[in-house]
């Protein structure tokens, strides 16, 4: 190699680790936050509600002065459903458009992935619906002090349901239906099961599938002969609108209980309509809630978007009021800060109710289970942590 080229390369790792280092300046005139998610892809409409979510808090944030005289500029990557996406968008969001924080992703696997990134480069990233115990946790088991979720955990989520099936609708034997590769899906299943068996509840069968499958009579068949008294479905709505109408096609008439990762609002399109009729499934909010900032944003956001907002979009809304507020009160925009900020934050009044950050960096606050009434999501309970 010669001279030249190596000074070329030296100057280009210089440049890499100027980049990557995650020491990011306090741009004079805005203050740049990140956004990964899965704008594409099979996962879509996760990431486009949270997308909206976001647009609608920072056109607020800005149209009232900013943050301390300074707008809000939002990045925003598509990580295309996949796992080298969110990793790459984090890449960039943090190494080239030095972002002071960043907000992704939904899908519990993709911010796994894409956490030591953040950890590396020192930039807090808060995740808005990502449930799976071990999003805010590094390889050790030790907390990620950079990591964040706005959301409750699989653990309560799975609590929720399982004392919901058993206690609510009377249910002493479930089947379990997961995918297999969905940290998820997996996280949610075991905890679900784990505090049904404790509540004197028999797990009667449990069969896997993989995420993009369309075929899922096999799994149903095994299902059907040990006659379930309901199925628990932690899949993504991508999947189970296909597993409930093949469920019904097999003579199977058992409810069917799920998590946050139905919420979306082709769940329950064609003929998904009557097969999930009847069904429960846990959430983070409900459209029907009646307090005031509830009714506030779900007005702001028919205005904005011509639609009723999803549990992901007033996640997203919380996640950047959140960033916002810890920065405003801070009075300044640096990655540290706004750290220090969401590890500390306590009593925040959300949309998506009132978020304290625990040790664990987790989120302490309320589930809320949906059921479906002729395809829409209508309330039926809260469980308090």
């Amino acid at each position: 190699m010669t001279y030249r080229a190596l000074s070329l390369l030296a100057v280009a790792a210089t440049l890499c680790f100027a980049g990557c280092n995650g020491k990011q300046v306090e741009n004079a005139d805005e203050i740049k936050i990140g956004h990964y998610a899965s704008l594409t892809g099979k996962e879509a409409t996760f990431g486009t509600q949270v997308d909206d979510g976001i647009k609608l808090a920072v056109e607020e944030i800005n149209a009232a002065g900013g943050i301390n005289g300074k707008k809000i500029s939002v990045i925003t990557e598509d990580t295309q459903s996949q796992t080298p996406g969110a990793q790459n968008a984090v890449e960039k969001l943090i190494g080239k458009d030095k972002v002071v924080a960043v907000i992704g992703e939904v899908a519990s696997g993709r911010t796994m992935a894409a956490a030591p990134i953040a950890q590396r480069g020192k930039i807090p990233m808060l995740s808005p619906a990502s449930t799976n115990e071990k999003a805010t946790l590094k390889k050790d088991g030790s907390v990620a002090e950079y990591v964040f979720r706005i959301c409750f955990i699989d653990p309560f989520q799975g609590t929720v349901m399982a004392k919901f099936a058993f206690e609510n609708l009377g249910v002493k034997s479930v089947a379990i239906l997961r995918d297999n590769a969905n940290a998820y899906s997996v996280g949610l299943a075991k905890n679900f099961a784990d505090k049904f068996k404790s509540l004197g509840g028999t797990i009667v069968e449990e069969q896997d599938y993989e995420g993009g499958q369309s075929d899922f009579k096999a799994q149903l068949t095994a299902i059907k002969a040990k006659s379930p008294q309901a199925i628990f479905v932690p899949g993504y709505y991508t999947e189970v609108s296909l597993i409930a109408v093949q469920a019904r096609q097999l003579g199977i008439t058992v409810p069917l209980l799920g998590g946050d990762g139905w919420d979306s609002p082709t769940l329950t399109q064609g003929e998904a309509k009557q097969a999930l009729e009847g069904t429960y499934f846990s959430n983070h909010y409900s459209e029907q809630d009646t307090a005031a900032a509830v009714r506030d944003f779900i007005k702001k956001f028919q205005t904005k978007f011509n639609a009723a907002p999803g549990a992901m979009s007033a996640l997203g809304y919380d996640a950047m009021m959140i960033i916002a507020k810890v920065i405003k009160d801070a009075g300044k925009a640096d990655p540290e800060t706004i750290r220090a900020g969401l590890a500390n934050l306590k009593g925040y009044a959300g949309v998506t109710g009132t978020i304290t950050i625990d040790a664990q960096h987790n989120a302490t606050k309320p589930a809320v289970v949906l059921q479906i009434k002729d395809g829409k999501f209508t309330y039926h309970t809260t469980i308090n942590p």
